[in-house]
């Protein structure tokens, strides 16, 4: 019988597995993504959209993104940073921006494939449940998912401000109530009122109200642009109407204004001239400054270091073979250098188990006022 050679041998089990790129950085749940883009066998290449969702401290982002092979292809975007264009120039991560994105998204979308006459979505918000109907004799609406990321999906968290903006706006996407505000989980009931408040920005009202009363010196620092526009507690939701009249009217992005060129911010790298130029000029000033305070004596010591040699051209080579430099040139040399510098020097040396030189270089450093560790 001939020798079987082991294929599957006790290191093969041990390989480690390697995470994706994006889950080792802790930006993508791929238990989720896969469970969102997954499609039907019997709906081969047939698209299934997401309404990607992602706050920063800056803005709001919802985006349409339909998963390709090649990778996500965004369909449609729309960003809070686009809300003043609408009338909205403050407050661009709150509730009532997140529904006003959210908002701009669906209208957008829906111009997009032609289908913003068709459905119009809950023209007045109220507040109320709303979820899209599908028209008999049309086209059916358009339908995606909501692709949360890594957000905790708490009950009124802003994502589903977005989220009821963009159901609004007229997106079939499947939901309920539970995690909207003014949800009640021991009644199973929705406060339509309290959902509409936020809607309108009735809860920054409410704490600018109460701001005003308990602390002004805060309201003057904490809604110092607000104030900046003229913007006070009861012109809150009438801003927010106009917005959303104004965004269902032209949803289309607007182009923004392009320069014929712009500054070359990069910083250029300097030539080995300019470089020693910089040092003399510093030095230069240095030794003036030194003279206007009266220290002379000061300046011929620095005149001193600087004339030294310096520990790059020693003669290191028969280091740890019994000879080595001797005190003086390793003190002189030392004198001329800054801290950081006759570290790294000290540290060249012990490889080559010059110990000897070392324990002079650290005396010198030591004279010299130099601290060593």
């Amino acid at each position: 019988m001939g020798v079987m050679k082991v294929q599957k041998t006790p290191q093969y089990f041990k390989e480690f597995q390697v995470k994706y790129r994006r889950r080792r950085e802790g930006k993508t749940d791929y238990y989720a993504r896969k469970r969102l883009i997954v499609q039907d066998k019997n709906k081969y290449e047939a698209s299934k959209y997401r309404l990607v969702v992602r706050i920063t401290n800056k803005d709001v982002i919802c985006q349409i993104v339909d998963a390709k092979i090649q990778g996500d292809i965004v369909v449609c975007a729309a960003y809070s940073h686009e809300l003043p264009n609408y009338g909205i120039k403050v407050g661009l991560t709150n509730w009532a921006a997140c529904y006003a994105t959210g908002l701009l998204l669906a209208r957008r979308t829906l111009q997009k494939f032609g289908l913003d006459e068709k459905y119009e979505g809950q023209t007045e918000p109220d507040g109320e449940m709303y979820q899209v109907e599908e028209d008999d004799d049309g086209p059916r609406p358009f339908t995606c998912v909501l692709d949360v990321g890594l957000v905790r999906t708490t009950t009124g968290n802003r994502v589903f401000g977005a989220l009821k903006g963009a159901v609004d706006g007229g997106l079939d996407i499947p939901h309920n109530q539970k995690r909207l505000p003014g949800y009640d989980p021991e009644e199973k009931e929705l406060d339509a009122e309290t959902c509409k408040k936020y809607i309108f920005g009735g809860h920054v009202q409410e704490y600018m109200e109460m701001l005003q009363e308990d602390d002004e010196d805060r309201y003057q620092s904490q809604f110092a642009k607000y104030i900046e526009n003229d913007i006070g507690p009861d012109d809150l939701e009438e801003m927010y109407q106009n917005a959303h009249e104004a965004i269902r009217e032209d949803p289309s992005p607007k182009p923004t204004e392009k320069q014929d060129s712009y500054p070359d911010l990069k910083k250029k790298k300097m030539k080995l001239s300019q470089k020693k130029d910089r040092v003399r000029q510093k030095i230069a000033a240095y030794k003036k400054k030194q003279a206007a305070a009266g220290g002379d004596d000061d300046d011929e010591d620095e005149d001193w270091r600087m004339d030294c040699v310096h520990p790059c051209d020693l003669d290191l080579s028969a280091a740890g073979r019994g000879s080595e430099p001797s005190f003086g040139a390793v003190y002189l040399a030392v004198g001329g250098l800054s801290s950081a510098s006759a570290r790294s020097f000290t540290g060249a040396l012990a490889p080559r188990r010059a110990w000897a030189t070392a324990a002079c270089i650290v005396n010198g450093m030591t004279a010299m006022g130099i601290m060593v560790s």
